[in-house]
């Protein structure tokens, strides 16, 4: 049978081909979109451009395994932070357009004391540990970045834009992430909702990610073994079979490192990261080890001989506000002023409390000080069923004040601390006085406290 039909009979009474399509569609718009592909731009949009012999699904499915484990435990004990926030309460909102986004929130409990120590150490800590995994990945499937044309349907538009997201949305987190562990905010815009709204898009686009990519790592990871990987050496390393989706470069060049070796590269890199970071999580010897806490070792004097976050000076607190002339409101049915000596006349409590900071850095120390349940009682209050906004004498920052629920005002841990570890509080530790509740973020532990009122629970 011939592949088309003779001159004359039935074809003959037909209107031309290209007739039988609206302007600017069918054989031209594939016209359109194959000299596109047949002619790409220069360098890294020509598949030629890309030459590692190492790239192909088999080594993108392996990295991409380890990041759909780890990217979870960082999402989730990211938004478990904002929890513990409480950003219901008054004058600890930084999301005031979140919506629907704060669907989840719940009253954060005073117990087990160690829980925000853990969840966010393990944020920071697995988040810089994955930066290594990360930047291989992307490395990995830069090709797809510069695929040409950008689409040719428009399912592939949805995924091509899907893929910007993703990639976008993980660059965002990590760098404003990393950035705000050092306090280093270069970027115009509030860190706090800015990071937030970027996790809820990165994960939506990371689960439209994996919905379609699953089964493809799934059959990749099958293709070979990594044990046989593992034992292959540079001589023995060749590219993978062609795949539909060009990761694997048309024209690789010789290998210069096998897969094993690319594969120790980056779990080395991300054990150093880890080796470098965890001991800002832990007491004694493995502290010293920690090169990348944040902003230095700025540390206090004997018993205040720990991590200071924000200094005096860098919060603008006057020396004279916190000497002879300091007191303590208490906002209440009953207002009562106290200088620093009536408090120590008051009954005094000692607990070993740990204190945790979203840049991922926690100790345990030893706090004295007055029950915010007794200071309560004494402003007329009833413990439990009020919450107390708290102000400090901080003239800079954005935690000048902070909401504590009534569970956290009437846990009989909860202090208002006037000394540490036996000593009275260094100033840069919070003297004369600062908040010293269990499980709460470091930032919502006020320092130089001035005033606490006292309010019945809106819950």
């Amino acid at each position: 049978m011939p592949d088309r039909p003779p001159p004359g009979g039935a074809q003959d009474d037909r209107e031309p081909a290209e007739s039988a399509h609206p302007k600017g569609t069918g054989p031209r718009r594939a016209g359109i979109a194959a000299w596109l592909e047949e002619h790409p731009p220069p360098g890294p949009f020509r598949p030629e451009f890309w030459r590692s012999p190492l790239r192909g699904p088999w080594l993108t499915s392996v990295l991409g395994l380890v990041l759909l484990f780890g990217i979870p435990i960082v999402a989730i004990t990211g938004l478990i932070s904002y929890a513990a926030y409480d950003p219901r309460l008054p004058g600890n909102e930084t999301t005031p357009e979140r919506g629907l986004l704060g669907f989840y929130l719940f009253d954060w409990p005073t117990h087990p004391v160690w829980l925000y120590r853990v969840t966010q150490g393990v944020h920071v800590i697995l988040g810089l540990t994955l930066v290594a995994v990360l930047l291989a990945k992307l490395w990995s499937v830069i090709p797809k970045l510069f695929t040409w044309p950008p689409a040719r349907s428009l399912a592939e538009a949805v995924e091509r834009a899907s893929l910007l997201l993703l990639v976008g949305g993980a660059v965002f987190e990590f760098a404003t992430g990393i950035l705000n562990i050092q306090l280093f905010y270069v970027f115009p815009f509030s860190f706090y909702p800015a990071h937030l709204y970027g996790a809820w898009i990165f994960l939506g686009a990371f689960a439209v990610h994996v919905a379609f990519k699953l089964p493809k790592m799934v059959r990749s990871l099958r293709s070979r073994s990594i044990r046989g990987e593992l034992r292959t050496g540079l001589e023995g390393t060749r590219p993978e079979p062609p795949d539909p989706d060009g990761l694997v470069p048309p024209r690789p060049a010789e290998p210069t490192i096998s897969r094993r070796g690319m594969l120790a590269l980056v779990g080395g890199a991300s054990l150093a990261l880890l080796g470098l970071s965890v001991g800002q999580t832990m007491d004694g010897p493995l502290r010293r080890t920690a090169l990348l806490a944040p902003h230095g070792r700025d540390y206090g004097p004997g018993p205040n001989d720990f991590q200071v976050n924000k200094a005096a000076t860098a919060m603008g607190i006057d020396p004279a506000d916190t000497g002879q002339d300091w007191r303590l409101e208490l906002a209440g049915p009953h207002p009562v002023r106290l200088d620093r000596a009536e408090l120590l006349a008051m009954p005094l409590h000692t607990y070993a409390l740990p204190i945790a900071c979203v840049e991922g850095w926690s100790t345990e120390q030893t706090w004295t000080g007055v029950r915010l349940a007794d200071l309560a009682r004494l402003a007329g209050a009833v413990p439990g069923t009020v919450d107390v906004f708290v102000e400090s004498l901080e003239r800079g920052g954005a935690f000048g004040q902070a909401s504590l629920s009534a569970g956290q005002v009437a846990d009989p841990r909860s202090l208002l601390a006037l000394r540490v570890n036996g000593a009275d509080l260094s100033l840069d530790h919070g003297f004369p006085a600062r908040i010293m509740v269990p499980n709460a973020p470091g930032v919502h532990n006020t320092k130089w406290v001035r005033k606490l009122s006292f309010h019945p629970t809106a819950s």
